[in-house]
């Protein structure tokens, strides 16, 4: 090999190097400026393509409760496609890395049991060679990078396998900084007992919902609901059996109420529902609705005696009613109280 030939494949690897030293060195700034999981990973994939130019490349996550890999981010002409497809942990190479824990270099996917041909398949593509990474959170394996066929004439090599997994490692503490944030700013803004809204989010969610209402000319009602007679299950089946029903009482109404719809505990057995772009009319059949579920609902206690709860609802609507959070308040809580005061297992608005 002349000296020239040499130099010149010396220049190639050191300019190799120096690229790879920018890219994390970028990906490093993008962490220690970001906690938006979405835009970390974006920056990730942007990444991979410029240094590694594989043809497909995707992101695989693991939803622990069904034990699969779901594409959290697939690009390539048929990523919507790969989108809707889910893996068994062990099933095709993404899933034997996830299980195992270990990277893996593929030049002819032909030659490897491990592949998932089916896949192929069910999007028309041609997988010819991978290189599969873990990501690793403290041992533990929550998901994986998978690269499919160089662009270059040359096949992925070792170096490739080691710079991808520096950058999965990256990946993995940008999904645990993520969902470390997440779990916080749930923790701040949820009532623990009920998985619902607290009372000061409620307050947020209602001035946001105000402003929004009077910026664009909307409609949205606000209801109040307390549940009836409910310091009679606290003294006859105790407050164990109490707080339990609460807590199976906050899963109850996100799962009548519309995905659009917020719930909050306000405080005791007291509940609040902003219903958005609600006029008083849709409200006070979207209550009536739920006041007859709840009825029909049934509640057990530890010896297994059916308990059934009701409530007495007060609706207020905006801007009928009032366009501030507090007027709002006053007219759904006095309309509740007048149920409660009244037959109870009831729904007024004025």
């Amino acid at each position: 090999m002349t000296d020239s030939i040499k130099r010149d494949a010396y220049l190639e690897l050191l300019e190799r190097k120096n690229c790879e030293l920018d890219t994390l060195m970028d990906i490093g700034k993008t962490l220690a400026s970001s906690l938006d999981l979405d835009r970390v990973l974006e920056v990730l994939m942007d990444k991979v393509a410029v240094l590694l130019k594989p043809r497909a490349w995707s992101l695989l996550l693991v939803d622990e409760d069904a034990n699969e890999l779901y594409f959290e981010i697939a690009v390539s002409h048929v990523g919507e496609h790969l989108k809707k497809i889910r893996l068994k942990m062990g099933e095709g190479v993404a899933g034997w890395v996830a299980r195992h824990g270990e990277p893996v270099l593929i030049e002819d996917v032909r030659n490897d049991p491990r592949f998932a041909f089916h896949v192929d398949q069910a999007v028309a593509f041609s997988t010819r060679s991978i290189i599969c990474v873990p990501l690793k959170i403290r041992e533990r394996i929550v998901g994986v990078i998978e690269l499919i066929n160089s662009l270059e004439e040359v096949q992925f090599k070792d170096s490739d396998l080691k710079i991808i997994s520096t950058i999965a490692d990256f990946a993995a503490i940008a999904i645990d900084n993520a969902r470390n944030f997440k779990t916080m700013n749930e923790l701040v803004i949820t009532d623990e007992l009920t998985g619902l809204f607290n009372a000061n989010h409620f307050h947020e969610l209602l001035e946001r919902e105000t402003d929004r209402t009077r910026r664009y000319k909307t409609e949205f009602s606000l209801v109040f609901l307390d549940l009836d007679h409910f310091k009679g299950v606290n003294d006859t089946h105790g407050h164990l059996v109490g707080s339990r029903i609460l807590s199976e009482f906050g899963r109850f109404m996100k799962k009548h109420v519309r995905s659009s719809d917020l719930c909050a505990r306000y405080g005791g057995d007291e509940f609040v529902i902003i219903l958005p772009n609600t006029p008083k009319q849709g409200a006070l059949s979207m209550v009536n609705n739920l006041r007859t579920m709840v009825a029909e609902n049934v509640f057990l206690a530890d010896n297994g005696e059916r308990i059934r709860v009701t409530a007495s609802y007060g609706i207020s609507s905006c801007p009928e009613d009032g366009t501030t959070r507090e007027s709002l308040i006053r007219v759904a809580d006095s309309a509740m109280y007048d149920v409660k005061g009244a037959s109870r297992d009831g729904v007024k608005a004025y």
